[in-house]
């Protein structure tokens, strides 16, 4: 299975340019330079950057230069700190991942699909010329399983907007059920030579997000030790068999946007998940960013971890 060189260790700067409140305060001062400091001496090789739309754009789909020049500074400091940099517009106008945001219509009107291309293709102009530090994820975690043939469609033609400008800079496609790694396998073939399967892993979700209150799927009254749920190396190899087949078939690469457990873990359960999951991903030559560097429920620069940080991030 190829590899996608250059995103294989990293860590997700979510809640800086997406799922925030957009005040000036959080765009100029959640992530700083010094931030970037912190990861390179990690010993990482990248970062993702969840961005909404209404970063780069406004409401009637004009571009803000102001968003395109916070991003580019971001790509640029992440690159003075060799660190590459995955740019993922984690929200399009139509649609959003999260239950709880107004979008919606995507998947039903050409118009929003259109407009989602011509940021693509903005975006792919604007950046260009960084091919060797960056890549671009289409879009977080499409939702119902109803979307997969409008999306693979949607992922095809958008793909070849952005090849208009740029045929090297790796782009990722994720799945329905939340880029889930089961649904990678009802991807379309990858259109050309540099596009990449991308997915997430929260397993066992009941573990990741005990206590979490934004998911009808648990009962966050529950909870549960890491010993207790029994995780193992082969569990997640079976997790990612279909995807991992699937890639070998289409002579692409997977990568793993996103995989966390949240701060109601213990730090020393939450070492312990990021170990055996990560043994797994190295087994096979997983490109992943861990979710998230600082707070969004996830952090790992946040106090509680400093315990079990130092070893922490020897197994990202």
């Amino acid at each position: 299975m190829k590899k996608l060189a250059g995103f294989y260790r990293g860590v997700d700067l979510g809640g800086w340019f997406s799922q925030c409140d957009y005040s000036k305060d959080v765009l100029d001062n959640f992530i700083t330079e010094k931030d970037f400091e912190v990861i390179e001496g990690w010993g990482l090789d990248h970062v993702r950057l969840p961005i909404d739309y209404n970063i780069l754009e406004t409401e009637d789909g004009g571009y803000r230069e102001d968003g395109f020049d916070r991003v580019k500074k971001a790509v640029d400091t992440a690159i003075a700190h060799h660190l590459n940099i995955v740019i993922d517009l984690h929200k399009t106008a139509g649609f959003s991942f999260d239950n709880g945001e107004a979008e919606a219509g995507f998947f039903e009107n050409k118009a929003y699909r259109e407009r989602f291309k011509a940021l693509w293709e903005q975006i792919a102009r604007r950046f260009a010329g960084y091919e060797g530090h960056v890549a671009f994820e289409l879009l977080n975690e499409v939702t119902d399983q109803s979307y997969i043939d409008v999306w693979n469609e949607c992922a095809r033609e958008c793909i070849a907007g952005i090849r208009r400008y740029t045929g090297s800079i790796p782009v990722l496609v994720g799945s329905y059920w939340n880029n889930s790694a089961e649904t990678v396998r009802f991807l379309d073939p990858p259109a050309d030579e540099n596009v990449f399967y991308n997915f997430h892993c929260y397993s066992p979700l009941k573990f990741t997000h005990q206590g979490a209150t934004w998911t009808d799927q648990i009962d966050p009254a529950e909870r549960f030790s890491f010993d207790e749920y029994g995780i193992t190396e082969e569990y997640f190899d079976g997790i990612f068999k279909s995807a991992l087949e699937k890639a070998e078939k289409e002579n692409t690469g997977l990568y793993c946007g996103e995989y966390g457990v949240i701060d109601r873990v213990s730090p020393e359960d939450t070492l312990k998940w990021y170990t055996v999951i990560n043994r797994v991903f190295e087994k096979y030559g997983i490109g992943r960013a861990a979710w998230n560097y600082r707070q969004k429920d996830f952090g790992l620069s946040d106090e509680r971890m400093k315990p079990v940080i130092d070893e922490l991030v020897k197994v990202l």
